[in-house]
């Protein structure tokens, strides 16, 4: 759990400007890091994974749309 928001904000800052692009191996690991805490928190995997599809679904067909009509420019 985070407990002091500002030293991850700085923390976060500094990587972003000292590593600029993140490699694919340390992304993966962190991702799977970052899962496994979820899943000791007991918040992942979700219990109704479809629970919210429906807000995904109009967000998808919005950015596709932009897409399309940027496409056409």
């Amino acid at each position: 759990m985070i407990k002091n928001k500002e030293v991850l904000k700085k923390f976060e800052d500094r990587f972003i400007r000292e590593e600029k692009i993140l490699p694919f191996t340390q992304a993966i690991r962190l991702f799977t890091d970052m899962w496994n805490e979820g899943v000791k928190l007991g918040v992942l995997p979700p219990k109704n994974p479809s629970e919210g599809i429906e807000v995904d679904i109009r967000i998808a067909k919005v950015l596709n749309s932009c897409l399309k009509k940027s496409s056409q420019k």
